[in-house]
Parts: C-alpha cells; sequence; structure tokens
C-alpha cells in the first residue's frame, strides 16, 4: 500500500507518514497480540509449547519477521514469526487447532474495531465543537490526518484477517477447514504445504487475489464502520 500511495499522482507526504505509523503500530503492537492470541488460546486449550518457547509475550521482539513486516509497511501485506503449537497436546486436536487458528484474525478484527471506534469518537468530539481541528497542512487538517492515521490501521487490519482466513496453508483458514476434514486429506495438505506456501505467495506478489480479498474487505469493512457507529449514533 505504501508503494500505491507513492505511485499515485499528487503525493501527500504526510497522509503517506500517517500510513507509515499505523503500519509500524501494527508491527510491533498488532502482530505481536496476533501471534499470542494463538499462542494463549492454546495454552488454555492444554499445550503449551509456545509458553515454553517464550511466545506468550507482547514483546515484538520475540514475534517479528523482518520479511513480513517489510512487506506490511510496503504492500499491506505481511507476516510474523509464527507461534509453535503442538496439536498432540489437545484433547481434540483438530479443534483445539481450529480455535487456536481462529484466535489470530479474530485479534486483527478486534484491532480494527478499537481503532473505528477511537476514530468515530474523535469525529462525534469534532461535531460536538470539544476537539478543535486544527491547522490545515496540504488542504487536511491536523484532525483529518489524526482520522486518517485510523482509517489505515482499520484497513490494515481488515485486510490481515481476511488473508488469514483464506482456507489455503500455511494461514490460519487452512488450519480452521481442517477441523472438517477426514484425516487423509490433512496428510495430504501438511505433506504439500511448503510447496502450495511458495504457490500462494508467488500468487499474492502478482496481485492475482486481489479480486476477492478486496471484495471481502469491503464487506468487513462496512460491517465494521457500522459496528462502531453504534454507540454513538444517539449523540449526533
Amino acid at each position: 500500500m505504501l508503494l500505491s500511495l507513492l505511485r499515485s499522482g499528487n503525493v501527500n507526504f504526510i497522509a503517506v507518514i500517517m500510513y507509515i505509523l499505523s503500519s509500524l503500530l501494527t508491527i510491533f503492537l498488532v502482530l505481536p497480540l496476533h501471534e499470542c492470541a494463538h499462542g494463549f488460546v492454546a495454552h488454555k486449550l492444554g499445550d503449551d509449547t509456545a509458553k515454553h518457547q517464550g511466545r506468550l509475550t507482547l514483546n515484538p521482539i520475540a514475534h517479528i519477521d523482518y520479511l513480513g513486516a517489510a512487506l506490511l509497511l510496503l504492500i499491506g501485506f505481511g507476516w510474523a514469526k509464527p507461534v509453535p503449537i503442538n496439536s498432540r497436546n489437545f484433547k481434540n486436536p483438530k479443534v483445539g487447532m481450529a480455535i487456536s487458528a481462529l484466535a489470530g484474525p479474530v485479534s486483527n478484527l478486534l484491532a480494527a474495531i478499537a481503532a473505528g471506534l477511537i476514530q468515530n469518537g474523535l469525529i462525534v468530539l469534532t461535531v460536538k465543537g470539544i476537539l478543535p481541528q486544527g491547522p490545515e497542512i496540504a488542504g487536511i487538517t491536523i484532525l483529518g490526518y489524526v482520522l486518517l492515521f485510523f482509517e489505515f490501521l482499520i484497513m490494515i487490519n481488515i485486510g490481515l484477517a481476511v488473508f488469514n482466513f483464506l482456507p489455503i496453508p500455511p494461514l490460519d483458514g487452512s488450519k480452521i477447514l481442517m477441523a472438517f476434514l477426514p484425516n487423509k486429506a490433512i496428510r495430504w495438505i501438511y505433506e504439500r504445504e511448503h510447496y502450495i506456501s511458495m504457490i500462494l505467495f508467488a500468487v499474492v506478489m502478482m496481485g492475482g487475489l486481489n479480486g476477492i480479498l478486496n471484495r471481502a474487505d469491503a464487506v468487513f469493512y462496512k460491517f465494521i464502520s457500522w459496528l462502531t457507529w453504534l454507540p454513538y449514533s444517539a449523540l449526533v
């Protein structure tokens, strides 16, 4: 997404800075939350692998993957180091793995909801005359840039959640799908996971999934916009 902003005809460098800041917040806070959520839920379900390896922490050093972080900053798609989970420690391995996998993208949706609530709260305070908009820079007020920061934060985290919901290895959605597949199919997928992952990476880098992802992003964005406006709807 950063590359798209820089390639646009009229580059607003303050807007670019807002995108970079929202990306960095995601890299250093939300991605660790995503991975920690996997490990925490797995821990509650009986698997302490992540805990024993020091991954039940929000410390970004424990989770950051430099290539994934760079790609998130540049194109809005990235990842952190996967938290290790041993499904054999669950009473029901398929269900335990699916619930642990689900925790990751759900954390991204919660981050998007939190950002939306703050964004709409700032809008209400402005409409009520409580919060000044501040001077303009390149035709946009200071408040406008702050709102843009939260807008980018919402979009990035919805994008991460939607992407991770794809039922393709090694994404979280594949672990959720496996809860409904026979063991033979699961073994077939695991045996070919490395090759499927490389194909997925190539397809994503070539923009092959953009249409599907953009439509799904729009659905989630519309729902979260409605949801995060509900608490304020009676105030304006």
